[in-house]
């Protein structure tokens, strides 16, 4: 385990510890699921207690850890990526509820936190960042929330500079030639047509190349 991984399970513990459960809630390990079967050349296989058998609890937690030590993750990610190392559902489930419960896991701060990076690299709108949030397994109550909270004049200001950047790229081309790509690129994007069309015209008779002498 590297020292990042080590670190990350120390903060989970951390916080587990300090948000430990009620007396009257039901403790998962009580009720033990059947035995971890791990998969051929499972990395995960390793991970096991002092007798020598898996235990289905730490090794989920483990493996989220170590996902969430990579890149942010939605809980359907990681619970997907549970179901691919053979991990029982009900096992998932509660090792999920836990590191939600101690804020490792929250789809809320995550949507937030991949609309905005797709915004400022890929100047996404509205239509493609819900693809995208629906793509990564962020529930549509969530992402209508996030997406709510994104200022149309931003979005039409990230459209123009798209548009601006690419035409540079397109000089010496005719007018119904650059406005057919810009529109396309933008479409791609998740831009509507009549907010992309309006800015597209604007930047094209603004272009020194189309201007009147």
């Amino acid at each position: 385990m590297t020292d990042r991984h080590a670190a990350a399970r120390a903060a989970f513990e951390a916080a587990l510890a300090a948000t430990s459960a009620p007396a009257d809630e039901p403790n998962p390990r009580q009720a033990r699921p059947r035995a971890w079967q791990p998969i051929p050349g499972d990395p995960e296989a390793d991970l096991q207690t002092s007798d020598n058998e898996p235990d289905a609890y730490d090794v989920a937690r483990q493996i989220v850890l170590r996902q969430l030590a990579m890149s942010p993750k939605s809980r359907q990610q990681l619970l997907d990526k549970l179901r691919t190392r053979n991990c029982p559902d009900d096992v998932a489930e509660a090792v999920l509820d836990r590191m939600t419960a101690v804020g490792l896991v929250d789809d809320v701060a995550y949507a937030g936190m991949l609309v905005r990076s797709q915004q400022a690299g890929r100047g996404l709108a509205k239509r493609a960042l819900a693809r995208e949030l629906r793509t990564k397994g962020v529930d549509d109550e969530t992402a209508r929330a996030t997406l709510e909270s994104i200022d149309p004049e931003g979005e039409r200001d990230r459209a123009a500079q798209l548009v601006a950047k690419k035409l540079r790229s397109m000089h010496g081309l005719e007018p119904l030639v650059q406005k057919r790509r810009l529109a396309g690129m933008l479409a791609r994007k998740g831009y509507p047509a009549d907010l992309a069309m309006a800015v597209i015209r604007e930047a094209i008779a603004g272009a020194p190349e189309h201007q009147r002498d």
